[in-house]
């Protein structure tokens, strides 16, 4: 077993081994990349710049959140900065956080938006795009901020960048605003980061490249297709090729029974994949909370819990039940350990894109041969990622060879991507129906334990996947229930509070949600291009719905 890492600040000089986009041309799995080169290419996170000091600054605990630090931006050379704290940090009246003050810029928390007076829920929406709009094509090169070429729009509140899965339901809202330009925009982004990167990072920071989130760009090509045309998808196949290539780097050498970055390969040679993470340190920005978790884990080592942690956030649940043992402890989180069941629908979508993408392209055999992957993988996830015994789809434990019994949120993804049989899609419909569907949407799972990707939490995400999958095989009252409860939670919401929200509570006292290791954050993408998804859906034709009334009134 791996020892603990003596120092945290020591054990984050281990940069990501990333995956770039100098594979062998029409490889379908990547190749070991230049680790050498890699780790003198990338941009090094906060943590690694600035060492010992800067475990001292987030331990002294100046700022109620870890990220504050973590986005600050150095006024002088790091190195400079941290040679000067060394020699200063023992002498009589020594002043941390003045010496922090002389020498970071701390993120603005910027001028709170004040929406004008009586707007509807669509306009507000609508009003948001600009507000939450960002231009960073350059950046100061001391900055955590990674540039990206054109414009993009952010979550809101205290996620001043752009994240990956968040976006593709923001540019849902973008596109129904009919903001077309700005979802070609989202796209050439991401397509940026994977010609750069090797992979979309978590979110654009240099603390963020050691990790991806779930792999959503086949959905953000599909869209843009629908708009831009069938040429889209050749133009985008090279990165959909380096996007599958980081997913299953080491496909081809891992031994059955074992697993390396983010890929599964089950004893009888089944591949599925994992979420990962590269570092194995305290997540640089939720520092003290990640230190605070193992230091209460005491029979862990302490590297393993730490990628644990990270790989819950590259899962976008972070932090959830699913991914613990003990569902009321964080520190029992086994990650890495586990296979998703929505991880491996999306990269079975990914997989049908790039069938399609070569046949665009008129690559005829590699569309073949994705097709068989497809196939393969369908296969895979509904045999091994389906609880015969609850009669729903579940995360696979790889480690101990038998499905997870939990039913979580997760459990629609393979309807979202039309893996599932009619008759499980059936199952897992009943079971949604009778242990998750709430008073305002659907919970994310059934454990009340504080963590914010369980209950009472809703969030907009996994509205819209249970939405278009239970559509997808015939579903649609349920569908539909899930939504306008949904829609009616978030109306009363901004009725009462003129905001959307992060995520809800959906049972029990409706409105904000809670728990985590954050305030609920105003804003926001996803919720917004949800709401506006769903209104459309549920709105009678020829009737403009501005309010969840206007559908109601109308029907």
């Amino acid at each position: 077993m791996k020892k603990a890492v003596p120092s945290q600040w020591k054990g984050a000089l281990l940069l990501p081994l990333l995956i770039t986009g100098a594979l062998a041309t029409g490889s379908f799995y990547a190749r070991a990349a230049d680790d050498q080169r890699l780790l003198t290419q990338a941009p090094q996170p906060p943590d690694v710049r600035l060492g010992p000091l800067y475990h001292a600054v987030q331990s002294a605990k100046f700022f109620p959140d870890q990220k504050t630090f973590a986005d600050a931006v150095p006024k002088f050379d790091p190195a400079s900065i941290l040679a000067d704290w060394q020699m200063q940090k023992n002498q009589r009246n020594f002043d941390l956080r003045r010496f922090v003050d002389a020498n970071f810029t701390l993120p603005g928390k910027g001028e709170a938006y004040v929406p004008p007076a009586g707007q509807s829920l669509r306009e507000h929406i609508d009003g948001l795009w600009p507000v939450l709009t960002r231009t960073t094509d350059k950046v100061n090169q001391y900055d955590s901020l990674l540039p990206l070429p054109k414009p993009y729009v952010v979550p809101g509140g205290r996620f001043r960048e752009i994240y990956y899965w968040d976006s593709y339901f923001t540019m849902l809202g973008l596109a129904e605003s009919g903001h077309w330009d700005r979802v070609q925009n989202m796209v050439d982004n991401f397509a940026h980061e994977l010609d750069k990167y090797g992979h979309i990072p978590n979110g654009n920071r240099s603390y963020y490249l050691s990790r991806s989130q779930p792999p959503f760009f086949s959905l953000m090509v599909d869209l843009l297709a629908q708009h831009a045309g069938e040429s889209t998808y050749s133009k985008y196949l090279p990165q959909l090729q380096k996007e599958y290539q980081y997913w299953m780097a080491d496909a081809q050498s891992v031994a059955a029974g074992n697993a390396s970055k983010r890929v599964v390969k089950l004893k009888d040679g089944t591949i599925l994949n994992r979420y990962w993470d590269a570092r194995d340190v305290p997540r640089t920005e939720s520092y003290m909370d990640d230190i605070a978790t193992a230091e209460k884990a005491k029979q862990r080592n302490k590297a393993e819990l730490y990628r644990d942690l990270r790989s819950g956030a590259a899962s976008g649940w972070d932090f959830s039940s699913r991914w613990f043992d003990d569902p009321k402890d964080l520190s029992t989180i086994r990650t890495t350990e586990i296979v998703p069941v929505d991880l491996n629908a999306l990269l079975f979508h990914l997989e049908k894109t790039l069938e399609r993408a070569s046949k665009v392209a008129d690559k005829q055999s590699d569309s073949q041969r994705y097709a068989e992957l497809a196939e393969k993988r369908q296969a895979a996830i509904n045999r091994y990622l389906w609880n015969a015994e609850g009669g729903w789809y579940a995360d696979y434990d790889w480690k101990r060879s038998s499905v997870r019994t939990q039913l979580t949120a997760a459990a629609l993804f393979p309807l979202y991507m039309q893996v599932a049989s009619d008759d499980q899609a059936a199952k897992t419909a009943a079971a949604v129906e009778k242990q998750l569907v709430k008073a305002g949407g659907l919970v994310t799972t059934n454990v009340h334990n504080g963590q914010q990707w369980d209950a009472p939490n809703g969030w907009a995400p996994l509205q819209w996947v249970a939405v278009e999958g239970l559509n997808h095989y015939g579903k649609q009252t349920l569908a539909k229930e899930i939504g306008m409860r949904f829609l009616d939670n978030v109306q009363a919401t901004y009725d009462r509070e003129h905001k959307l929200v992060e995520k809800y509570v959906v049972e029990g006292n409706l409105g904000g949600g809670g728990g985590g290791e954050y305030p609920l954050q105003d804003g926001f993408g996803w919720t917004n291009g949800v709401t506006l998804k769903l209104m459309d859906m549920y709105c009678p034709k020829d009737v403009t719905c501005n309010n969840v009334s206007d559908m109601k009134k109308s029907q």
